[in-house]
């Protein structure tokens, strides 16, 4: 089978269990602050397992993409070195909430494995937990029963808290689980040891394929463990390992996933693949760190120096490190495979080649700046001096962590001349980046306090700016050692930070509206709207009123709808390839990213804002559809963002049928004509291929032109009135350019003047010619042309001179040739002077100059000036 056939055989077999088969979420994770990436299949359902959203399928499969860099066997500089884990994985997974259990989810993943894939049963190890009594948790009796009836007691093996007990993290669902693992060693060394020993023993032969998660707990902060009110089923089966195993492989690698990429490196590398373990594993590295580049740049986050876009510059750079390293691929290559792994998904992640030239854009203009970086470290490298022939461990961490070195590397070039580094420096340097970052960003979250019964929370703010509502459930958050309140109510009018829009803030008020609380902010926690306060209201229960922020969320509006015009002009201008890559709305200005490959012209612009602003004065009514079949409203023509999670309903968001039409689940104006006017103050580039427009609108918009006015009219009356003020400005330049040459002319002249004068008090100290001077000279530039033409005059100068230009203090330092040659340096001496003007500087060794701010020093300066001349020549 192919590897297409085994995903499609495993969503069909579900499918025919009647589960609803749904599509994969990105793989950049939004809306919760716990997770950057999507690392399990269950990401996209936490919120139905917390119970904080209503179920609409009880059973589900999916495909889902997948990013782990960091934890158990996923550490980012062990991928490609070993067979069988990667950076991006596809998880395929079937789930019930609160529907089937055990029994079920055993059967069908054995039916499936033996019965579909015909796995020969023999090859089977299945696991269970063996309970653990500082936990209070008995054996899981009930799987091991279970299994009894389809697998050998001896393939059915106990398992501990460790590896078969699945948890979310600190807090949160959990549950025992039960691993399906394959042994895919030779019948030779079957007969030599038995498989049973190696299950979980990190063998590359004895893998876990299959892990069926048995969701009957939730982890409190205080470690207890309470029953859920439904138990659920989360499986995970890994679809490369998978592939492996049905393909008879003995290495994830060599399946059609990753052959096409790896044979495609392999002949542009001029390199075979299976002949070196070296380029090997470069070859593995490329082909599994492309497909994660290349999937999280399709979901909409860029490479860059923080969070989430740091991740995954590190995995690119990891990758080219690779390649120039090991295969001698010193031009831009990677973003040549993006193209082939576009193809290899088409049907099955289509945003990959629908956005393939955007992509593969940004990975070529990442390489071109990381391999100047790389040639840049190494020049480094080549100018250290090791002691003792030891490179320093804070030295080989600044090689990672500036240069994107990895350490294997810098043991190479340091091996290359007789070198060791400092491991265990480079591991501490290391150990307290990590530490510092964890530190920097740690949120000591508590457990949810029930106040009123639990009931589904609803966001009624399309409609209603206040209403009467009760809290249903509160919890402390202490982060940068500031406490906080997160509290939620069973209806809300606040809009939660999504999509670019930026939470609403207001009041919690009790019901005689005497006291209040301050809402600071309003954010989304896997689907739950969560208000922030500094502090909680004196009595929890009863009914409150929650009042929005009304002229901030206005202001809000106004700028969201506006971004919606700008995507649709900007497609009416630039092109239909423009799509938006990210935005930003608040109640003072918008800042919309997009792509598009060369600067927006001040024509363009123009353009653009004369578009907005005739929709606006249009008074366009908006267009508002809730609960839109997805399908329906892509198949009417609506703008889908790229890396959004939309559900089989929708919201659609239109401002005239044929202009704009946007899937939206932000807030809007009533009509276009609330925004007032539209003003861009801003076009810039963000990275490869990515635009960004920053823009005001309403009352920020209104007031930017007062203050043109403003302007031009103070300007108006520092030129006397003027009605063509262009052609007064243009007169002062022409005037101004006149003086600048008559200045020019003048000061030329004074040096030509000082040149000749000061040649007559040229002392002769051993040899050389000394001038040590102070200059009257206004000019920086007039005093170097003085320099360099008394260098020409005089053989063996060594010149000083003082200054003090616009009450500043400066040094200037001019050597002969010859005496460079003889060890003098310019650079050295100006250094060690700039100290009595309480100043530095530098230059070249026969040329520098250094600059002050003690004027009181110079007289010293000319004063040492001597002591800097050679007693012999």
């Amino acid at each position: 089978m192919t590897a297409k056939e085994i995903r499609q055989a495993f969503l069909s077999f579900f499918e025919s269990k009647q589960h609803h088969v749904v599509p994969s979420a990105p793989i950049v994770v939004k809306n919760d602050p716990t997770l950057m990436f999507t690392n399990a299949g269950m990401n996209q359902f936490k919120d139905l397992f917390l119970g904080e959203a209503t179920v609409k399928y009880s059973r589900v499969a999916d495909t889902q993409r997948c990013l782990r860099v960091s934890g158990k066997h996923n550490d980012l500089e062990e991928v490609g070195i070993d067979t069988y884990h990667h950076t991006m994985f596809e998880m395929l997974g079937n789930w019930s909430f609160g529907d089937y259990f055990k029994k079920e989810a055993i059967a069908w993943s054995w039916e499936l494995l033996t019965e579909v894939y015909k796995i020969p049963k023999e090859k089977l190890y299945v696991t269970y937990f063996e309970g653990d009594e500082k936990e209070g948790l008995e054996k899981d009796q009930e799987a091991y029963d279970l299994w009894k009836q389809y697998v050998d007691e001896s393939h059915i093996l106990p398992g501990n808290k460790k590896d078969n007990f699945w948890e979310m993290g600190d807090t949160g669902p959990c549950g025992p689980c039960s691993e399906i693992h394959v042994d895919c060693r030779t019948d030779e060394e079957k007969a030599l040891v038995d498989g049973a020993s190696l299950v979980n023993a990190d063998h590359p032969q004895v893998i876990e394929i299959w892990n069926n998660v048995f969701m009957q707990f939730n982890r409190l902060k205080d470690g207890a463990l309470q029953s859920l009110p439904a138990k659920h089923v989360d499986t995970g089966m890994g679809f490369e390992r998978l592939v492996r195993v049905l393909q008879d492989k003995t290495s994830n690698y060599d399946t059609d996933v990753f052959q096409p990429l790896i044979q495609f490196i392999s002949d542009k590398a001029g390199v075979e693949y299976g002949a070196d373990e070296k380029t090997d594993i470069a070859m593995r590295v490329m082909a599994d760190h492309i497909r994660a580049i290349s999937f999280v740049i399709a979901d909409g986050q860029l490479p860059s120096n923080n969070k989430a876009g740091y991740v995954i510059r590190r995995i690119l750079r990891r990758a080219v490190r690779y390649a120039y390293t090991f295969l001698n691929f010193k031009e831009p290559f990677l973003n040549q495979l993006v193209p082939l792994l576009a193809e290899q998904f088409k049907g099955v992640f289509d945003e990959l080649i629908s956005q393939q030239d955007f992509v593969q854009k940004v990975v070529l203009e990442e390489e071109v700046s990381f391999l100047r970086t790389l040639s840049t470290g190494i020049q480094r490298f080549e100018k250290y001096q090791a002691t003792n022939h030891v490179v320093e461990g804070a030295f080989a961490f600044e090689l990672s962590d500036t240069f994107g070195f990895p350490i294997d590397l810098t043991e190479l070039m340091a091996r290359e001349k007789g070198w060791s580094v400092d491991l265990l420096g480079y591991e501490q340097a290391l150990k307290k980046q990590k530490d510092d970052s964890r530190a920097a960003t740690a949120i000591d979250t508590g457990d949810w306090i029930v106040v009123n019964a639990e009931d589904q929370s609803e966001f009624v703010g399309y409609d209603d700016l206040e209403i009467e509502t009760e809290i249903l459930k509160y919890r402390k958050v202490k982060a940068k050692g500031k406490e906080q309140y997160q509290i939620v109510l069973r209806e809300t009018p606040f809009y939660a930070e999504s999509g670019g829009q930026v939470g609403d803030t207001g009041r919690l008020e009790d019901h005689s509206r005497q006291f209040w609380v301050d809402i600071t902010d309003t954010k989304k926690e896997n689907g739950l709207t969560v208000h922030f306060t500094d502090i909680l209201p004196d009595n929890l229960e009863g009914k409150f009123w929650a009042v929005v922020d009304e002229d901030k969320r206005i202001l809000t509006e106004d700028n969201h709808s506006a971004t919606h015009l700008l995507h649709a002009a900007l497609k009416q201008v630039l092109g239909k390839h423009v799509n938006q890559k990210g935005s930003l709305v608040n109640a003072d200005y918008l800042r919309f990213d997009f792509s598009h490959f060369a600067k927006v012209t001040d024509e363009e612009l123009a353009q653009i804002e004369v578009i907005v602003n005739q929709k606006i004065r249009q008074n366009i009514k908006l267009k508002e559809q809730r609960n839109v079949p997805y399908q329906d409203a892509i198949e009417s023509g609506v703008t889908a963002l790229f890396g959004e999670k939309y559900g089989d309903f929708v919201r659609v968001i239109t401002f005239d049928d044929h202009f704009s039409k946007e899937l939206c689940g932000g807030t809007h104006v009533k009509a276009t004509g609330q925004i007032g006017s539209f003003k861009i103050v801003s076009e810039s580039a963000v990275a490869a291929g990515v635009r960004r427009i920053e823009a005001i609108t309403a009352d920020k918009a209104e007031q930017f032109f007062l203050d043109q006015r403003r302007e031009l009219g103070h300007l108006k009356a520092l030129l006397n009135g003027s009605k063509d003020l262009s052609a007064s400005v243009q007169a002062l330049l022409d005037e101004n350019a006149k003086l600048k040459k008559e200045i020019e002319k003048s000061t030329l002249e004074r040096v030509n003047n000082l040149k000749h004068e000061i040649v007559h008090h040229v002392r002769g100290i051993n040899g050389i010619n000394l001038i040590a001077k102070h200059i009257d000279l206004q000019s920086a530039e007039a005093v170097k042309n003085l320099a360099f033409s008394l260098k020409d005059m005089i053989d063996n100068l060594f010149l000083i001179f003082t200054t003090e230009i616009d009450g500043k203090p400066g040094i200037t330092v001019m050597l002969s040739d010859h005496l460079v040659k003889k060890g003098l340096n310019a650079s050295n001496i100006v250094r060690e002077l700039g100290k009595e003007i309480q100043g530095g500087g530098g230059g070249q060794p026969f040329y520098a100059t250094a600059g002050g701010k003690n004027p009181a020093g110079l007289k010293t300066v000319l004063e040492k000036a001597e002591n800097f001349i050679p007693h012999h020549q």
